[in-house]
């Protein structure tokens, strides 16, 4: 299979690197290489009561590589890293591309509900993942001492108040510690199993898909409850396409397949091989995988690989909440760039501040990995699935399949995803209704928001005067026209904005210069400069001005404006500049098109929303804000 290059954007394939191999060792396989901490283990301890079979181990372990092998090697690294949005990856991008080929309305919405669906399970993985891989290190204390048992639980919640403390100051500061460590601990897992495995060099034999089989047919149904332990294994994998966009496509293939694939199998190996030996390493078999004067660094060790998961899991919630708000799922959010030159590096207070509340209740309330490994895989296996799905319309669509190919290639891929989704699907009264409950209250908020915003663009064009009609009759009008240059923020291009109706209803008055400002947000991650900037001269000084971003990126209109003027296209000085705006107020319409709880939601986000002049960076003292009330 070859890829197809994308049009326009930075290159997808990515440089091999000793930084950029670094580089996705810290931030893409930061989340799956800590599951050996805790996926092994949660498997086995269904199958403990009577002791655990030496088949039950090899069943397992075969589970788990073959996992590994379809998952993220043939689903993800083969297939589904192919499909970038000119350079960037994630479940959002990958919405937006099979948006492209969307013909119909309900198409498009079909597809913006499976987007939608898929990031509001990426945000209730954000809050599992940094609380089940801390919890799970720090456990490692109890193995070192029995003595720290009651300190794990205090130690785990200040490592992670810690962590959320320092967004603020970014991670280009300490990003290139990252990759060495999660270099080191990679190599650790690696040697650790292989040393166990040359004393039981038998479990190799698990790499067959017999044990595999013969574990699925002598539990039958039952298999599931493994299998929502097994999908432990491949959580992170969705990083490795999220993340693309950093790296590029080849880095992320070469360091699978050469380092983070076989550190990880060998590991899994070596802990089956330990479990082998001695049953009652149950305990914790990672842990118990090194030799006594180890486990202590390797505590420490662990601790550090979890951070720099967590830290990796976090960025990618504040990423992904840009691109939320960039395409419309939420509201305008409060986006501080914490680095001169990396557009990436951002922090999101809000975001932040939900994401700590969140993990601090989930680890006061479950205290510990294995309890929260039953409300990890829900998560995990849903975004999995809208994955899937988007990826077979993108596949067909833009890279030519044919539905047999389509179907021959993602069938199987979907009856695994079907089988972990049900699977963790049964542990919801377990703690998987933790991620249930999240994304339905994530999907709620996105889903009432995009629709509250297309009915109010709706119904403002509904009660605005057409452009056209406003600018043929402008002549005849005899508007006075005064010193000064107004701005007019708008986002509809062809209609009146009702901040300039108020305008000349209250003041009688035009300024000298006009400049209709429409911000437009594109589904690809970056804009070009030729594509970013528009002009189109209405009338005597009179301007429409339209600005291009992509959803991974923040709007910056006063800039945008002064290179304009640089280039002699526009008239604009910040000192003579008066931005007008409206504030819109909801109000319910006579036949409202919304429930009555989304009525209440679409209020409450549109009041707390950040004020358009934060967000598009307008100048607080510049700004002149005319109110009107929209039924929605």
């Amino acid at each position: 299979m070859t890829d197809t290059p994308n049009q326009g954007g930075h290159d997808a394939r990515g440089r091999l690197t000793v930084a950029s191999s670094l580089g996705v060792l810290g931030v893409v396989y930061g989340d799956i290489g800590t599951s050996p901490l805790y996926a092994l283990r949660a498997s086995l301890l269904h199958f403990e009561d009577g002791g655990i079979e030496r088949w039950e181990i090899m069943g397992i372990l075969s589970l788990i590589f073959w996992s590994l092998t379809l998952t993220v090697t043939v689903k993800y690294i083969m297939v589904i890293l192919r499909a970038d949005n000119r350079g960037e990856g994630g479940i959002l991008a990958l919405m937006a591309l099979a948006m492209r080929g969307a013909t119909t309305t309900r198409g498009r919405l079909a597809l913006v509900i499976c987007g939608i669906a898929g990031a509001a399970l990426f945000f209730g993985d954000g809050i599992i993942t940094p609380a089940i891989s801390v919890l799970s290190a720090v456990a490692g204390l109890k193995v070192v001492d029995p003595v720290f048992e009651h300190a794990v639980l205090p130690i785990s919640l200040a490592i992670l108040v810690a962590l959320f403390a320092v967004q603020y100051r970014g991670t280009s500061q300490m990003g290139w510690v990252f990759g060495p460590v999660c270099a080191v601990w990679f190599a650790v897992l690696g040697v650790l199993g292989a040393i166990e495995i040359a004393h039981n060099p038998d479990v190799l034999w698990s790499l067959s898909p017999h044990y595999a089989l013969m574990f699925i047919a002598h539990y039958h149904l039952a298999a599931f409850i493994a299998m929502g332990a097994v999908v432990l294994a491949v959580t992170g994998a969705e990083a490795l396409y999220a993340d693309m966009g950093h790296y590029g496509r080849r880095p992320i293939r070469v360091m699978w397949t050469a380092f983070v694939m076989p550190a990880l199998v060998l590991n899994y190996l070596g802990q089956g091989a330990l479990l082998l030996r001695d049953a009652s390493a149950i305990e914790n078999p990672f842990f118990l995988l090194a030799p006594e004067w180890f486990r202590l660094p390797l505590v420490l060790l662990a601790c550090a690989a979890t951070v720099i998961a967590s830290q990796a899991m976090i960025s990618g919630a504040f990423s992904i909440a840009r691109q939320c708000v960039q395409l419309g799922l939420l509201p305008r959010l409060v986006v501080r760039h914490t680095s001169a030159t990396e557009e990436g590096q951002i922090y999101l207070p809000q975001v932040n501040l939900a994401l700590l509340i969140g993990v601090l209740i989930l680890v006061v309330e479950f205290k510990s990995s294995d309890a929260l490994a039953a409300a990890y895989g829900f998560a995990v296996t849903g975004t999995f699935i809208t994955s899937s799905i988007l990826a077979v319309f993108v596949m067909h669509r833009h890279f030519g399949w044919s539905w047999a190919k389509v179907a021959l290639v993602f069938m199987p891929l979907a009856i695994l995803d079907a089988v972990y989704f049900i699977a963790t699907a049964l542990k919801v009264p377990d703690g998987g209704y933790v991620p249930l409950l999240l994304g339905i209250f994530t999907f709620g908020l996105m889903a009432t928001w995009y629709q509250g915003r297309q009915l109010l663009f709706q119904r403002i064009r509904q009660d605005s005067l057409p452009l056209k009609s406003f600018l043929a009759r402008l002549p005849q009008s005899r508007t006075i026209r005064v010193p000064g240059i107004a701005i007019f923020m708008t986002g509809e291009q062809d209609y009146l904005p009702g901040a300039l109706l108020h305008n000349l209803k209250h003041n009688k008055v035009l300024h000298e210069n006009v400049l209709f400002v429409t911000v437009v947000n594109e589904d690809i991650p970056f804009v070009t400069e030729t594509r970013r900037r528009e002009v189109v001269e209405l009338g005597p000084q009179i301007h429409r001005v339209v600005l291009r971003y992509g959803f991974q990126e923040s709007p910056n209109v006063p800039r945008e404006l002064e290179t304009l003027a640089a280039q002699g296209a526009i008239r604009f000085e910040q000192m003579q500049a008066s931005y007008f705006l409206g504030r819109e107020t909801i109000v319910a319409a006579a036949v409202p098109k919304l429930w009555t709880w989304q009525q209440w939601l679409f209020r409450l986000l549109s009041r707390n929303s950040v004020p358009a002049t934060e967000f598009f960076r307008i100048p607080s003292d510049r700004v002149v804000e005319l109110g009107v009330r929209v039924a929605v």
